[in-house]
């Protein structure tokens, strides 16, 4: 026991020996981490600081108390904020924060370049990098306790300008964000645009804390009544609405079409010969889940791990709906969490239907990448939501599963395969976030307080659990 207790011990060292590595310096301070370090790959972007993928570093560093970086890139990136008014189709609009950026040096002087998608593959913005900037200013402030940084004028200008972004006036009918395809974690052509669940997830999470970071001062009130309104309104149509469990399929299945008036029950025109063959055989007699997006005429039934993951820590799942996700995870083991935690999504889409949706990305091939993948950084997401729901037996296992494969495999970014037993096919070696997934899980067991610096009890707003 002793020995494998200093063994383990000996990789976390060498965890956060990577880790540190990693870390990126402007002007002398530390401000962020770069998204992999392979020696053996062309750096394309990897050699910069992504915002999404610095959120497991920072909580890595705030649960350590190395506030100081994290205070850094919450200044730094709120600077190359976009504050511009969109006149040209080609710039980013108000609010909007960038995908990534990187330190660039002119002879003694240095500054930072942002990128907001214009130079990413397919053009396509970053949606989620403002919600995640929210989340992570809230985390470093309960983690701190310093009240000041968020209150500061620019920061809640900052708050505001993404608050605009997101509750701007829209053709739609529902409290949803419509985003386009590939615009979150899922970056490439997936089948996930219109009102994917994990932008959905992180939109309401946002919310919650923008609840909390905004004062009421000036037009603060204001602010704080539509985010009050919008919480309301989308917690009931999520829980609503994206639920599937027997009962839910049960009804989905004998659902008549071309409804119409107020009082229907196909609300969305869903046809019950939408739902896919696999799901009726695999889903659990006490499982469930959320499912990938909802639209008109439309039902994505696939499973998407970080949107459900994160729905149990924000308390967007009531109670009973995140047991239900955690019995889906427990009874599913082999497919949501194999060989290596955690599958992004389930299932992969194959043959004519991966043709048609990923247009025969050849990145995306079945099991493997964003279409069925297993990606270690989800490490940190399960093991929050597995401590939230008391099911840290689960998390336990998985922990144990991702220590015995990472080390040796040099924390890769990815797994491919039905089970997640290959290492992925262009996956880089030495991923920051995977191995801040990591780091981030174990000390989440260590010390159980940790989860309040991204989790939310259930909120005052809208109506209970529709279970």
């Amino acid at each position: 026991m002793t020995r494998a207790i200093n063994k383990n011990n000996l990789l976390e060292t060498e965890a956060w020996k990577l880790l540190e590595n990693s870390i990126i310096y402007y002007q002398g301070k530390p401000i962020g981490s770069v998204a992999a370090h392979d020696p053996e790959s062309n750096a394309l972007n990897y050699d910069q600081c992504f915002l999404r993928d610095f959120v497991p570093s920072a909580l890595v560093f705030l649960m350590h108390g190395k506030t100081e970086i994290v205070r850094n890139f919450l200044i730094e990136t709120l600077k190359l904020q976009s504050h511009e008014k969109q006149i040209d189709c080609f710039e980013p609009g108000a609010g909007l924060m960038p995908a990534s950026f990187k330190v660039l040096c002119s002879g003694s002087e240095e500054f930072l370049i942002a990128d907001f998608g214009e130079q990413a593959i397919a053009r396509v913005p970053p949606v989620d990098s403002c919600m995640w900037w929210i989340l992570l200013l809230r985390a470093y402030e309960k983690a701190t306790g310093d009240l000041d940084l968020a209150r500061q004028p620019n920061f809640q200008e900052g708050i505001k300008l993404i608050l605009d972004l997101c509750l701007v006036h829209r053709f739609s009918m529902y409290p949803t964000m419509l985003v386009p395809d590939g615009a979150f974690m899922i970056d490439r052509r997936m089948g996930v645009y219109e009102h994917p669940l994990e932008i959905q997830v992180l939109f309401y999470a946002s919310l919650r804390a923008a609840s909390e970071l905004l004062l009421p001062d000036g037009n603060g009130d204001r602010y704080l009544r539509n985010v009050a309104q919008r919480l309301g309104t989308l917690k009931y149509h999520i829980r609503n609405y994206y639920w599937l469990d027997l009962k839910r399929l049960r009804e989905i299945y004998r659902y008549k079409g071309d409804e119409f008036g107020k009082e229907v029950a196909n609300k969305f025109n869903i046809y019950s010969q939408s739902i896919p063959s696999w799901l009726t055989e695999w889903l659990p007699e006490t499982g469930g889940y959320l499912a990938g997006n909802l639209g008109p005429g439309r039902m994505d039934f696939r499973f998407f791990a970080l949107g459900n993951l994160m729905a149990i820590i924000s308390s967007l799942a009531c109670e009973e709906e995140a047991q239900s996700i955690m019995n889906l995870f427990a009874q599913r083991w082999e497919d949501l969490i194999g060989y290596m935690p955690v599958k992004i999504c389930f299932p992969a889409l194959e043959g004519l239907e991966w043709q048609i949706v990923t247009g025969c990305d050849p990145k995306n091939i079945p099991w493997s990448y964003h279409n069925g993948g297993n990606w270690p950084v989800l490490l940190w997401l399960f093991t929050a939501a597995a401590q939230k729901t008391g099911r840290i037996e689960l998390a336990q296992e998985a922990i144990a599963i991702a220590e015995s494969r990472l080390f040796q495999d040099q924390f890769p970014e990815y797994y491919d395969g039905n089970n997640g037993r290959l290492i992925g096919k262009e996956a880089r070696i030495y991923q920051t976030w995977s191995i801040a997934g990591l780091l981030a899980a174990k000390q989440l067991l260590a010390n159980p307080d940790s989860l309040e610096l991204i989790s939310f009890a259930e909120g005052l707003e809208g109506p209970g659990c529709s279970l």
